[in-house]
Formats: C-alpha cells, structure tokens, sequence
C-alpha cells in the first residue's frame, strides 16, 4: 500500500494520579486512529504521524517499556530511520517525560511543543496556535485523562485544527486492568472513522462510556417511584410488551417487564430491581432515547 501522509494534530499524555497513558488525535483523513494512536500501560504513548512510520508505535513502545526515556526512544527510532525528515512523532515514557520531532520535510504549518506528561504535534495545520490551544487547554482541563485529552483536541480543533478541514479523531487511553472486566489495559479506545464532525462525535461516545460502565454516587439513584415509575411503565407500554397500567408503583410484571427491557439496552449494572433503584443518568437518557 502507498503510503499517504497523515495531517493530524494530536496530544500524547499521562497522567501520575491514575497511572493512565492516552492520546487523542484528529485529522482531515479517514481512520486516523487506525494509524496513528498506539499505548501500553507502564510502557507508555506514542502518536507517529506526517507519513506515519507506524512501526514507531511498538518499537517506541517496547524501548520505553525496557526503560527508555521519552527523548531516548525518540533518538533511537530517528536514527533507524533514513525518512526521518518527513516524520512527526510525539512520546511520554513510563514516568510521563514527554518528546516530540517534526522532520523538515513535514508541510506546514508542523510543530509540536511539550510540558509536563504531554506532548502536543501536528502538521498541515492553521498555524502554532493549534498546538498551542492544546497545550493550553490540557494544562487547565478538569477530570480523568479521557476528559482532558478531549479537552485539548477540541481547543486545537476550535482555532483552526488541520487546515484542510475534518473527517477522523481517536481516543486511546490505557492503564493496567482498565479494559473490559480488568483482563487488559485497554481503558477508552473510540473512533470516528469518517464525519463531518468527528470531535463531537467522540465526545458522545466518551459520554456513552461513561453511561454504560460507570456508576452513579448513592445520592444520584433514583427510586422507582412517582413520576420515575410513570415515566417508564408509558415507556414499557410504548416500546416493550408491558400491557399493564401507568402507575406510580412497579408490581411484580413491570419490574419483569423492566428487567427484560433494561437488559436489551445493556443497562442491567445500572438499575438495582431488588432494591428498586435507578440511576439518574440512565433514567435521563431512556425518556430522552424512548421518548413518550
């Protein structure tokens, strides 16, 4: 396959308090994440973009496992590497160092900057000020490492991002037992392949991550009660095969019923039937999807 080049502004990280490594990366190409993101928990990220060696991912990975630093790893894949001048790379080891390389013959506007537990790089973009806004913008971010990636992808995105327009982002981000049921570290891992719009696209699947395997606080259940009961034996009657009555209380075939229709959307971690419990931001998103 030829090779293309990826224009891409993207955001390495890590971050000490949860000992996670990330990236997010957006570009006027398809299936930028297929390309460009590669992590391991206590190894740590590497973005490879321009025309992308992709080697550069497992190789920098397993440097920076061995106990490369960041600036180390870089060195040692430039130096195997007679196209270096048409690579960017950005890096952050195991302890969250952070380097980053755009080669001379990258096209402009290409550059990156770091600080501390990041790097930021892009090419073909509006101008320094993309980088800049990520950096910016990563630095003040509030929340888990995914928020903050987000965050620094959408300030890049606002000031201009790849000049040539919009179509992929990704979002990657790994730390030990983080992925499904703990068996891998694989803790958010989203792509948009191909939309107009693939930032916002990513925020939402981040959103709906957070809806079906997170977890509310005590204070934010719901009981199932009231108008909650309301609202959701209209919605059993509209969209599953509950025939009984609108009623404030669920008797035994509305929690059935609930059961079964709480399952098929694969909320079952969310919703405590036993106790007859719900939780908020489950319940705000039913009435919302299945709308009376």
């Amino acid at each position: 396959m030829t090779a293309r080049r990826v224009a891409t502004f993207s955001i390495v990280a890590f971050d000490p308090d949860s000992r996670a490594w990330g990236i997010a990366v957006a570009s006027k190409f398809p299936a930028v994440g297929a390309v460009v993101p590669w992590v391991q928990a206590g190894a740590g990220a590497v973005a490879t973009q321009s025309y992308a060696n992709t080697r550069y991912g497992p190789e920098g990975l397993s440097l920076m496992r061995a106990g490369a630093s960041a600036e180390q790893a870089l060195a040692a894949l430039l130096d195997a590497d007679p196209q270096r001048a048409q690579r960017q790379v950005g890096l952050v080891d195991a302890q969250g160092s952070a380097a980053t390389f755009t080669g001379e013959a990258c096209l402009a506007w290409a550059g990156g900057r770091t600080g501390a537990g990041y790097a930021v790089q892009g090419n073909i973009l509006r101008g320094p000020e993309v980088v800049d806004a990520m950096g910016t913008a990563f630095e003040g971010a509030r929340g888990d490492l995914p928020q903050r990636l987000l965050e620094a992808l959408s300030a890049g995105d606002a000031v201009g991002g790849d000049r040539r327009g919009r179509q992929s982002a990704a979002l990657y981000a790994a730390r030990d037992g983080g992925g499904y049921a703990g068996f891998n570290d694989r803790w958010i891992d989203y792509r948009v392949d191909d939309d107009p719009q693939p930032i916002p696209r990513l925020r939402g699947l981040l959103d709906l991550h957070r809806l079906y395997f997170g977890q509310s606080p005590p204070e934010d259940r719901l009981p199932l009660e009231g108008e909650v009961a309301r609202r959701l034996t209209r919605l059993l009657r509209r969209y599953a095969s509950f025939t009984g009555p609108v009623a404030d209380q669920l008797d035994p075939p509305a929690l059935e019923a609930l059961g079964e229709f709480i399952g098929r959307e694969n909320f079952e971690d969310r919703v405590d039937l036993a106790g007859r419990l719900i939780d908020r931001p489950v319940f705000e998103h039913l009435v919302m999807r299945f709308p009376d």
